[in-house]
């Protein structure tokens, strides 16, 4: 499976559930499980699951896992530390091992929508690097009878490339069988690779939250800050008839002049400048639409 998948250019990554016997007694040997996977199989990325830490002993044991994993393998195995139940890590706690799965979403249950998925990570980006947090875009064109038919938010109402990029600041998960996928689906494929070439820096930078919380009608967006001069400028027009939204940059003052360079998505070039409120404008042509933009201090 793991050769097939290379000849396809797919890495294969595994799904694993500690022993948590005893307070994760055995940690040793589920450390040695994980090194030989990798030695193995090359296996690098292993998801973290069914985790309980009930006392210290428990906390102590399954960090010495981590950190003999880490250590034996010269630090490339990483880890997706699954936060969905139970006591375990989190945002604020054992995190540094690896990503975070954040949530499970489904459709089949409408507990999926694409704004609350931008919210929970707008919410979270002031606390936690987004980067390191991994966000669900689903198949939007499954169970629509399980939303009501004149919600404007469904996902079927969203088009797949705005649900996609609503994921870009932090790892975007693709939480879906991919076989599934109806034609239009695979249409996303040049905005993935574009967005593949250009994560590097979106994420090398300080990602933070600016514009609106995201409620399905607003105006939100992430900075990435490279250095006092530039940075990158995620932002979406939810479901709204503004023709443009108002953002208030980190690091800018009133009369500033900034250039904005289109890099993805679909917004134009501009020279803008900071009100006296603190905020530029940004337009954007139609609701559910999305722009990532180069910003340079004029």
């Amino acid at each position: 499976v793991v050769e097939r998948g290379r000849q396809a250019g797919v890495e294969v990554c595994l799904w694993f559930n500690p022993s948590k016997d005893n307070s994760y007694a055995h940690w040793e040997d589920d450390a040695r499980t994980l090194v030989g996977l990798f030695r193995e199989h090359g296996i690098r990325v292993f998801k973290i699951d069914g985790v309980d830490i009930p006392d210290k002993r428990a906390d102590l044991n399954l960090r010495a896992m981590f950190e003999r994993v880490l250590e034996e393998t010269n630090h490339e195995v990483t880890f997706n530390l699954d936060a969905t139940a139970s006591r375990r890590f989190g945002y604020h706690y054992l995190n540094e091992y690896g990503t975070i799965f954040l949530a499970n979403r489904y459709t089949d249950s409408a507990s999926y929508y694409p704004h609350w998925t931008l919210r929970n990570l707008w919410q979270l980006a002031r606390y936690v690097p987004a980067q390191n947090l991994q966000m669900e875009f689903l198949n939007r064109w499954r169970n629509p009878d399980q939303y009501p038919a004149d919600d404007p938010l469904a996902p079927s109402k969203v088009p797949f490339d705005y649900c996609f990029a609503v994921t870009m600041a932090a790892q975007p998960l693709a939480w879906f069988e991919v076989q599934n996928l109806p034609a239009a689906g695979r249409e996303i494929a040049p905005l993935v690779r574009a967005y593949r070439a250009v994560q590097p820096e979106l994420h090398g930078g300080c990602i933070l939250p600016v514009g609106d919380e995201p409620d399905g009608t607003s105006w939100p967006g992430f900075q990435s800050v490279e250095s006092p001069q530039q940075g990158l400028l995620l932002v979406y027009r939810e479901c709204n008839d503004q023709p443009a939204g108002y953002y208030r940059l980190f690091g800018t003052a009133a009369g500033e002049r900034f250039s904005l360079t289109p890099v993805l998505g679909h917004g134009q070039a501009a020279e803008v400048e900071v009100d006296a409120s603190g905020h530029l404008a940004v337009a954007l042509p139609r609701p559910f639409s999305f722009a990532l933009y180069r910003y340079a201090r004029r």
